[in-house]
């Protein structure tokens, strides 16, 4: 059939398919060989689906899918920066792509791409094509890219949510009609695909400036009658940068097919050709759907059977040190750079003078490419006996030359065609990076076994060597020594050094080898590939960025907490009717229990009495004593652990504190912050609070603050489907005050603070699965009240309870349980008895909740640094729900508007919660102003 009147072309926007259905799926493998097909699988259903909703008499006369072909586009000539930011193809992601361009075909649907050209300006040519036949045109696909094709006979459609979209539906997105879409997208500029725009200029106030002007070159032309200062000038010296955004987001219309409308006339799929493809694919479920469609015999699919892998396995291959090599010169490397390139991988190791990766100096570098093959490059070990503290400081004989081996090595760490391996890789990033050296790509067999097995056991090298390979790695104590007499790595013989070092890179890519390919078997490689690898490069930046601390301010504080905890030592002396040692425990458990006979006392094994926290809190609604001390030990604290030791924290160089995340230290996902803890400073008391005050920005910066608000009781109200709760979060009510109205049935107008804060206990107090003994100690009241609120708020709130059972049956059941985004969280104490179950269990009922809210702040700093691109802003910390950036004083809130949307958003499109997310935000010269 000639296209033309009454014809109808459909415009299937390939690539929108393919990452829909890669985001839909859990990940999936081919049971024969364990290839990755899920994003495979849920292409072919959304084929298939397509192809039934359009069988009627609405049906196109025509469609095609249209894919991208490469990533080099004529608008990389224009600005070889564009899409430069991009995150590469997810590893299991590439080998899927050209069994869609089979699949399309397999469905008898023309499949179309063109070289040098994006999908996105096929699309626009043939619908340039036939509108000018005088046929209608739908686009399927939500890019908003696409939408200045809208009008005249071509409208799109989002399948995944059944929604047109027409003239209406662009205006409501960008504010203007789908004419003036491309003037818009040119101010505003496009992170995603790396388009700059204009500097500070958003969607909505692109649109207003449209709208006003009429067209972005009237606009541009105009430019000195913009009110705004700012605006004006960004306009003017910004004016080739935003003209040329137009020449990238304008799609082109004209570009040279090679094939005809008339090509695409829609054919029935051929079952003799479509039915051999799905069982290929091994896809029993949609075989038989499509047999039953066309009334064709589905073919059997036979079970594979186990497939025995030729050669043995890395875990049975012997550890033989002999066979470990040192390479001393660069005719020595040559050799191990051969077999990198030929493999396309390589085990990396470094060892360092020290752990602090801000402060430790290389010494060596072990490669390994084969299991049993490795060696270890010495670079900087000292002459001198290794227990020769004073020995002589020059170059060990038998080293190659430290910058003639980065030379060499610096290109294959850093070819994107040659794959990293490490063991705890962001140590070795940053030992690297201090040397100008950026690893990418990486993989880390840490992460690989956290992914796997958290909650299991711990991810060192040491435990999954014993655990996975049968195999105890050398230690390093005999070789480092310890106390007074302990030596540094760069004084240990080159020749022991060899066999350590070598054996640390051969046990990580045995690990790798086993590892790899279980990520599939567990439905984990999503998991890993999407919140666990990509959190390397990021927290490798936010280290070595840090955060400046004032050392003045902290010695104030110091000194202010020092009168403080004299002051409440003459109080507690005073209580106590005599001097002692506040810091004593056993000095005040005979105070307490002996002296004033206060009740509760109980002896532990040492004979002295208990003083705990606890204790004393329970104590204090007996006596002020136990209160104050409550008080002094706080400020001790404080003093001893942040405000004296922050001090040795700050780096010499640097002037700032550089704490080190954790990435597999709490197994529901949360990020654990060391050398300094940063996590931990406390901020319920005004003391605690005052210690952000000496975290501050360099001159002509601002700190800025976004912190998740109640995030982990949003994800609550989702999971356990609670009405209430999520009506109460659409609407923006004080979440606090809407439980104890519900509980307590108080008007909200009637609502005082204590009945609020009890609210508020039992809210935060039910997702860490509280006990009434618990919270009577949180609200100071006694047990049964305790009790009577937490019946009560299950009463009102039942789903909760519900949620509860469900969870623990399901960790009884599997052994685990999941977030909302597939990270599994063991529990192999769940089916304990006595205390140990209790904890399990409370353990196993926050865990979705608080590994779901670790996930989105995950998939939030992944996506952070491409969304802040052009802006002069770092991002330093995370803590928790929250995270903290440095800017420049004039661009705090273009950051603030970035970083919140891609925060309130980093959810989606994974999962899409009933309630909504909200971001707090706040800027100031320090970060106690800027929360």
């Amino acid at each position: 059939m000639a296209f033309g009147k009454g014809c109808h072309l459909h415009l299937i926007d390939g690539s929108a398919f393919i990452f829909r259905a890669y985001h839909a799926l859990p990940p999936l493998t081919r049971k024969s060989d364990g290839l990755p097909i899920g994003a495979v699988a849920g292409f072919c259903n959304m084929i298939f689906r397509y192809v039934e909703d359009n069988a009627g008499p609405d049906a196109p006369t025509h469609v095609a899918v249209i894919f991208d072909k490469g990533s080099h586009t004529f608008r990389n000539d224009l600005y070889d920066q564009y899409k430069a930011n991009r995150d590469a193809m997810p590893e299991d992601l590439r080998p899927q792509i050209p069994l869609t361009r089979r699949a399309t075909e397999a469905f008898n649907i023309a499949c179309k791409e063109l070289a040098g050209y994006e999908a996105d300006d096929m699309i626009a040519t043939l619908a340039r094509q036939a509108r000018e036949a005088g046929g209608n045109v739908t686009i399927i696909s939500s890019d908003k890219d696409l939408m200045q094709l809208v009008g005249d006979g071509v409208e799109m459609l989002d399948a995944m949510k059944n929604r047109r979209i027409d003239r209406e539906g662009v205006f409501e997105k960008f504010g203007v009609y789908p004419e003036r879409v491309v003037d818009v997208q040119a101010l505003a500029g496009d992170s995603v695909d790396n388009v700059p725009g204009a500097p500070g200029i958003g969607i909505k106030t692109a649109a207003l400036l449209i709208n006003e002007f009429g067209s972005l070159e009237e606009l541009l032309d105009r430019a000195e009658e913009i009110k705004q200062p700012k605006r004006r000038q960004t306009l003017i010296e910004k004016r080739e940068q935003i003209e040329m955004s137009k020449r990238l987001v304008l799609l082109d219309e004209n570009t040279p097919l090679d094939f005809t409308i008339d090509d695409l006339e829609v054919q029935d799929p051929d079952p003799d050709v479509l039915m051999p493809f799905l069982a290929e694919m091994e896809f029993r479920t949609l075989t038989k759907r499509v047999a039953d469609r066309f009334g064709a015999e589905a073919p059997v699919i036979e079970e594979p059977k186990p497939v025995v892998e030729d050669g043995p396995s890395p875990a049975d291959i012997p550890f033989e040190p002999e066979t470990y090599a040192c390479v001393r010169s660069a005719d020595d490397l040559a050799p191990w750079i051969d077999q990198i390139l030929e493999r396309g991988y390589v085990a990396v190791d470094t060892e360092t003078t020290g752990l602090n990766d801000m402060t430790a100096e290389l010494v060596g570098i072990s490669l390994c490419v084969e299991p049993g093959q490795a060696c270890y490059i010495p670079l900087a070990h000292r002459a001198g006996a290794a227990d020769d503290l004073f020995g002589d400081d020059a170059r060990a004989e038998g080293q190659m030359g430290f910058d003639q081996a980065l030379e060499i090595l610096k290109p294959i760490l850093e070819d994107e065609a040659i794959l990293k391996i490490g063991q705890n890789m962001k140590y070795d990033a940053k030992i690297f990076a201090r040397l100008n050296i950026d690893v990418a790509p990486i993989d880390d067999t840490m992460l690989m076994s956290y992914a796997m097995h958290a909650g299991l056991h711990g991810h060192g090298m040491d435990i999954l060597s014993e655990r996975y390979l049968g195999h105890t790695p050398i230690p390093i104590k005999p070789l480092l020594g310890s106390g007074k007499s302990a030596i540094t790595f760069d004084r240990v013989p080159i020749d022991e050094a060899v066999r350590y070092a070598a054996e640390d890179a051969d046990i990580t890519l045995r690990l790798w080898q086993l590892f790899k390919p279980q990520l599939h078997r567990a439905q984990v490689t999503r998991v890993y590939e999407r919140l666990e690898r990509p959190m390397v490069p990021v927290l490798t930046r936010m280290e070595r960025a840090g955060v400046k601390v004032d050392r003045d301010t902290l010695s104030r504080m110091s000194g202010a907490f020092a009168q403080k905890m004299a002051q409440l030592e003459e109080e507690i002396h005073e209580l106590a009717g005599r001097k002692f040692n506040v810091g004593s425990p056993k000095q005040l458990g005979e105070i307490l229990f002996d002296e004033m006979g206060l009740e509760g006392g109980k002896r532990g094994k040492t004979g002295a009495y208990a003083t705990g926290a606890d204790v004393l809190e329970d104590l204090a609604t007996l006596h002020d004593l136990p209160g104050r001390v409550l008080d002094w030990r706080q400020i001790s604290k404080l003093k001893s652990t942040y405000t004296d030791a922050l001090q040795t924290h700050i780096h010499p160089e640097t002037g700032r504190v550089h704490t080190c995340y954790s990435i597999a230290g709490a197994s529901t996902g949360r990020l654990a912050s060391t050398d300094p803890n940063l996590q931990n400073i406390p901020i319920r008391t005004e003391e605690g609070r005052r210690i952000r005050e000496a975290f501050v920005a360099e001159p002509g910066k601002t700190l800025v603050s976004l912190d998740y608000s109640q995030i982990e009781l949003r994800i609550l109200a989702h999971i356990a489907d609670i009405d209430a709760l999520k009506e109460a979060f659409r609407e923006g009510q004080d979440i606090h005050a809407a439980t104890a109205s519900e509980m307590f049935n108080v008007p909200l107008e009637e609502m005082t603070p204590d009945i609020r804060r009890q609210a508020k206990a039992i809210n935060f107090g039910v997702i860490y699965g509280i006990s009434a003994f618990g919270l009577a100690r949180n609200l100071r009241i006694p047990r049964e009240e305790a009790k009577g609120f937490i019946d009560r708020y299950f009463e009102r709130f039942p789903g909760i309870r519900d949620y509860m059972d469900a969870t623990k049956s399901f960790a009884k059941e599997h052994d685990y349980v999941e977030t909302l985004f597939g990270r599994r969280i063991h529990t192999p104490e769940i089916n304990a008895r006595g205390p140990r179950a209790g904890f399990a269990q409370r353990a196993a009922i926050n865990a979705p909740i608080q590994g779901t809210a670790a996930d989105i702040i995950r998939r939030a700093m992944i996506r952070m640094e491409r969304a802040i691109e052009g802006l002069p802003a770092t991002m330093l910390l995370q803590v928790h729900d929250e995270l903290l950036f440095e800017v420049d004083e004039g661009a705090a809130e273009d950051l603030i508007s970035r970083a919140r949307e891609v925060m309130e958003g980093a959810a989606e499109p994974v999962v899409k919660l009933d309630v909504p997310i909200i971001v707090d935000a706040g800027q100031g010269a320090n970060w106690a102003e800027a929360h």
